[in-house]
């Protein structure tokens, strides 16, 4: 019931980048795609901040104590939603999102076939590869 619960819960995220995208993509064209970038990240910041604050867990000290290379997420969110703002007001959100989507489902096969970044080993199979060939197809069916 948990692993339902939490396949739930990231179908629901999955709908705000969705939505991420088609806000960002305006305020992009209206402000500058960088200026709207920082917005959403500093509303972010701003946000996870009140929350640690509230929550009170962890510190920055055990923060701090982690390798380097796990913060890259803070150099690829940016890039992403920079992606966002220049790709959605050209080819719309539903093509943005599924390619990036596309995207994502290469890069995690590989990661979990390999065991990269930490990830537990999880080996590609016909299942998986079709997934990501249905994928692509409905990319090029939408473009």
């Amino acid at each position: 019931m948990k692993q339902v619960m939490m396949l739930l819960l990231v179908v629901v995220a999955g709908t705000s980048l969705a939505m991420e995208a088609a806000f960002v993509g305006p305020l992009g064209e209206k402000i500058g795609h960088f200026s709207a970038t920082f917005s959403i990240f500093l509303i972010g910041s701003l946000l996870s901040t009140l929350a640690l604050i509230v929550l009170k867990r962890n510190s920055f000290a055990t923060l701090l104590k982690q390798p380097r290379w796990l913060f890259m997420g803070g150099v690829l969110g940016p890039a992403y939603v920079i992606v966002l703002t220049i790709a959605t007001p050209l080819v719309g959100v539903g093509i943005t999102i599924v390619g990036i989507l596309s995207g994502q489902i290469f890069a995690s096969l590989l990661i979990d076939h390999f065991g990269l970044l930490g990830s537990e080993r999880r080996a590609i199979d016909i299942y998986r590869v079709s997934a990501l060939m249905l994928i692509l197809i409905a990319l090029w069916l939408i473009y």
